[in-house]
């Protein structure tokens, strides 16, 4: 009569181990990278797509930039706020080359991120723009 007392204690003990082991698992972790799709310039032949993912030091911006035409130059601008005074910077990435080139640009901590695909010189973008796309933003 023993017996079937101790297999039920024993049930009992186990299940409430795996309903702890259970509950003590953390919740849904944040996602640590954020996936935006394709910008082109209006003219069809610079092409921009990427992540923006938790860095050492804030945010980046991971991605490549397709250069389809190989006359002139493919230009990715990236625009941010930071967190820290509000103040916009924007810094351009280009690609010369026929073909898709990757970069990645360390921003830090920022309110909101912003993408514009444009075409243009070695120098500098001349035109052929998207508009300005929103990729990131805190809170949402």
């Amino acid at each position: 009569m023993k017996r079937p007392l101790l297999i039920r204690a024993l049930t009992a003990v186990t299940t409430a181990a795996v309903a702890l082991t259970v509950s003590a698992q953390p919740a849904a972790a944040a996602p640590t990278s954020w996936k935006w799709g394709a910008i082109h310039s209006t003219d069809g032949m610079a092409t921009a797509w990427g992540r923006v993912v938790v860095g050492q030091s804030g945010l980046a911006v991971t991605g490549n930039l397709d250069d389809t035409y190989g006359k002139g130059c493919s230009w990715a601008m990236i625009r941010h706020q930071s967190a820290r005074n509000g103040r916009w910077r924007t810094h351009g990435i280009y690609n010369c080359v026929p073909g898709t080139g990757t970069f990645r640009k360390n921003v830090g901590g920022v309110l909101q991120i912003r993408i514009q695909v444009c075409r243009g010189t070695a120098t500098r973008p001349t035109g052929k723009c998207s508009r300005w796309r929103t990729v990131w933003t805190q809170g949402g």
